[in-house]
């Protein structure tokens, strides 16, 4: 089988095509690619089959299938996306979240208020020196899910990302360690402080069951495709991962009160009911209950009892 690789312009991206068996996979596709151009390697390409009339979006083409899933003759044409440079999911999550584990205790155990202007010294409440250890754990947590846990769909990410979320957790965990761990902070009631963290806590738990569950519906190699996840709190709620994660941090911030953290809390419940949002539509989708499909069960999207 000849397969010629072409750019979106119509270029072509490996001179004369490639020859390759007629039984051969996609994965062999990239790797030859790869092998040809010594830059593309097979994580930071996207081939797709060429736009035909009427369709607006390409057809991507999975690494585990035949070429022969896709063409029918001997002559192929596939076109060729550079992704940019990759990196590993684990590698992203790591640095996203090492940040703010880091960042927090800097502002909590040293003399950061001295030197911005608060000679006085600073009377550390117990709520500061919970919050603190609540969000250690929280992040020492996701670090250990990431290596231990979870299961990714796709092996890499591009490079850029990692600049995007970093920044995104960086600098939202110093605008919440700076007011949480101020001179001037002001606690709230010893009741309210157990309220928040003990929901807190809670919630903490119930999203790492809620990560064992969703690793479970994957194979190790990451392989698996949509799946309607059951069990615990999924037999409610599409995603509830997300759910545990955005009331977790809202009993970080009932017993912690800043407004920093409560920036934080509406602009990540924001971002993770977007992706919720899509995902309960994607599965809604493939689980039409036609033509013998299973047909996905009514349940809340994110955030019971209100979406």
């Amino acid at each position: 089988m000849l397969v010629t690789v072409i750019s979106r312009n119509g270029r072509e991206i490996v001179k004369g095509g490639i020859t390759l068996p007629d039984n051969a996979a996609v994965q062999d596709l990239q790797a030859a690619i790869y092998k040809k151009t010594k830059k593309f390697y097979p994580e930071r390409q996207r081939l797709t089959l060429p736009l035909v009339e009427g369709q607006t979006r390409p057809t991507v083409l999975s690494r585990d299938k035949k070429l022969s899933d896709y063409f029918t003759s001997s002559d192929a044409k596939v076109v060729f996306k550079d992704l940019g440079p990759q990196v590993k999911y684990s590698t992203l999550f790591f640095f996203e979240y090492l940040g703010p584990l880091l960042i927090y205790p800097i502002f909590y155990f040293l003399p950061v208020y001295k030197y911005l202007g608060f000679p006085e010294e600073r009377v550390i409440h117990p709520v500061q020196t919970y919050g603190a250890i609540y969000w250690c754990f929280h992040y020492f947590k996701r670090i250990l899910e990431t290596f231990f846990v979870h299961r990714f769909s796709h092996a890499t990410s591009p490079i850029n990302n990692v600049y995007r979320n970093c920044c995104y957790y960086w600098s939202f965990a110093i605008f919440i360690a700076y007011f949480a761990n101020h001179p001037n902070y002001t606690p709230v009631s010893e009741r309210q402080m157990y309220i928040g963290f003990g929901i807190g806590i809670v919630c903490q738990i119930a999203n790492f069951y809620c990560h064992i569950i969703l690793k479970n519906l994957r194979s190790p190699d990451g392989v698996g495709g949509y799946q309607i996840p059951r069990g615990f709190l999924f037999n409610y709620v599409t995603c509830a991962n997300y759910t545990t994660e955005i009331y977790q941090w809202l009993g970080y911030n009932i017993a912690t009160q800043t407004l920093a953290g409560y920036s934080f809390l509406a602009v990540a419940a924001f971002i993770m009911t977007d992706w919720a949002l899509g995902k309960h539509r994607r599965l809604k989708k493939l689980f039409d209950g036609k033509e013998g499909r299973e047909k996905y069960p009514r349940r809340w999207v994110i955030l019971p009892p209100f979406l």
